[in-house]
């Protein structure tokens, strides 16, 4: 049986390039970064040198990069610290309906604190208007937190504006660039943000690392305690076979970037156009054109997504109904919701999320068995007219 991975989004296949820079760090270079003997001196100099090499890409300085365990910490890390060392100055937070939960339960954890979070909402197209956000900053707000790129609906926010007003006010900002890094340019100056979360496994690299930039300057308590690692701002030995492969992963995006946006770019397109031409009542969720090079997510009405999910499992293709740490909910998408879906509809969803080794014949596959999928689906479905 034929079998094609268009969960890209989820996580990614570890290049085999990564994987060859990380296996020397397993057994010959395999030193803790905090000793001062030869095997740790070794290990931190592939400590820094991928710090380096990843502050160059996202146009960041060495010093403002924190390797963390990946995009879940490295939010949690940016909630929590920036409440904790700001409290004082106020208890407003800013964020949006449309945020990964891990942003969002971070957020719902500081509201049973006495914080308060504003939640903004989204258009059809899942985009924040900086009008609201001009309107929901106070003189108590101390972050605005709002993701550059939507992981389920792949919608692209005006990421630059919005840091232009909160610089304007004084208030931190942070994006979750998890989507983002490695498959778009990303710079934090040109984005005007104080932080910014990335993971390693959405661009080829492994899982369990990754990074959070910290402008210089701005003020964040501790939130993993236990250690003087990364200046005392975030406690643990080093990963270093995970640092060493983020940092090899980030290279070769920055060498194979316009060109692989430009193919998974077409793939997306040629998607976007052909199964609402295939399949009837199919909506496109998210922005039509502001949206990741990989994405492509639909809602097909009158099935069930889980169910689509499986059948097309059966015939070997993996794709998603949205984000992968939410799968086992039975709730519709919060961020359907957000963009205005019904409940009905938002369960009948489809993310097709591009990646690296994404075929024109995997597409050619997909396109041949998601109609029949759907049609029989849609034949045991009591919602469904024939």
């Amino acid at each position: 049986m034929k079998k094609v991975y268009l969960d890209y989004a989820a996580t990614t296949p570890v290049d085999p390039e990564v994987i060859a820079a990380m296996e020397p760090c397993f057994y010959e270079k395999f030193g803790n970064a905090s000793s001062l003997h030869a095997y740790g001196q070794e290990a931190k100099k592939i400590l820094e040198d991928s710090r380096q090499t990843l502050a160059d890409f996202i146009g960041a300085r060495p010093e403002e990069i924190i390797f963390t365990s990946g995009g879940t910490e490295s939010d949690n890390t940016v909630l929590s610290g920036v409440s904790c060392a700001l409290e004082k100055k106020g208890n407003h937070i800013v964020t949006s309906m449309i945020e990964h939960h891990a942003v969002i339960e971070p957020a719902k954890f500081l509201e049973k604190h006495g914080f308060k979070v504003t939640y903004l909402k989204v258009d059809k197209d899942g985009l924040v208007s900086p009008d609201d956000l001009k309107k929901a900053i106070t003189d108590k707000t101390i972050l605005v937190s709002i993701m550059h790129a939507n992981n389920e609906i792949g919608t692209l926010q005006p990421i630059a504006e919005l840091g232009r007003i909160t610089k304007e006010k004084g208030v931190y900002f942070h994006t979750d660039a998890v989507q983002t890094v490695g498959h778009v340019p990303v710079n934090v100056g040109e984005l005007n943000v104080d932080f910014l979360s990335l993971s390693a496994h959405k661009f080829y690299g492994p899982k369990g690392v990754g990074a959070l930039y910290v402008r210089q300057g701005c003020r964040m308590d501790t939130y993993m305690r236990g250690g003087d690692q990364e200046k005392g701002r975030r406690a643990s030995t080093h990963n270093i076979s995970g640092i060493a492969g983020l940092a090899r992963a980030i290279e070769l995006c920055r060498d194979n970037m316009d060109k692989e946006n430009a193919y998974q770019a077409s793939l997306r397109d040629r998607l976007i156009k052909e199964i609402p031409a295939l399949i009837p009542d199919v909506r496109l969720n998210g922005h039509p054109a502001q949206r990741l090079p990989n994405n492509v997510n639909f809602s097909i009405k009158y099935i069930e997504g889980e169910s689509m999910l499986l059948s097309l499992d059966m015939l070997g293709i993996a794709c998603s109904t949205g984000s992968a740490c939410t799968s086992s909910s039975l709730e519709p998408s919060h961020v359907l919701l957000a963009i205005g879906l019904d409940h009905e509809t938002a369960h009948g969803s489809l993310r097709i999320s591009l990646g690296r080794w994404t075929t024109g014949a995997d597409v050619d596959y997909l396109l041949e068995k998601l109609p029949p999928v759907v049609k029989k689906l849609r034949e045991m479905s009591p919602l469904y007219e024939k």
